[in-house]
């Protein structure tokens, strides 16, 4: 009776163990695409990520907002761009985590471009920034996941609520 305990745990053991591996890796590719939270409009963005090692992913991002301001008795309508680059570390290998879970953290640098009305005098101006996110998605299968992000810096704050898709 022991033996077959121990034989069905040894299983269970090296079946988990074996599938704690990068949910990208090196060579796969992933879109991300959904909707973002900040203090300013409500962002969508879509992009992609590169894996360029078994942990480490680069990517690109594009996100748009746009938003109404009252400043000084006036009404304004601004739109936001924001094009940034990223890079990733996933913990999946060194923590060893189930391939269905993706936990990550990384930096990003980017340019917003905003656009406001004549006349505005307001503090926000277009530029380059640097940023800082940590994150997790959830897999239900092979190609779709959830992901779940928050920011911090210059270029997004806030964070992000979306799809990943599986190339």
């Amino acid at each position: 009776m022991r033996g077959k305990v121990l034989g069905v745990l040894m299983f269970l053991f090296i079946s988990f163990t074996g599938y704690a591996q990068s949910p990208i890796g090196k060579g796969g590719k992933q879109i991300n695409l959904g909707f973002g939270f900040s203090g300013i409009g409500l962002p969508i963005y879509g992009g992609m990520d590169f894996g360029v090692h078994e942990d480490i992913t680069v990517g690109f991002l594009i996100d748009y907002r746009n938003y109404n301001e009252s400043y000084h008795s006036f009404k304004y309508k601004h739109n936001v761009w924001t094009f940034s680059g990223n890079g990733n570390y996933h913990f999946n290998t060194i923590l060893d985590i189930p391939r269905e879970w993706d936990f990550y953290a990384g930096l990003t640098i980017g340019f917003q471009s905003w656009s406001s009305p004549d006349g505005y005098s307001g503090s926000y101006n277009s530029g380059l920034g640097l940023g800082g996110q940590v994150g997790g998605r959830y897999y239900f299968n092979e190609q779709l996941g959830i992901n779940l992000e928050i920011n911090g810096g210059s270029v997004t704050t806030g964070g992000k609520l979306g799809l990943s898709i599986r190339l």
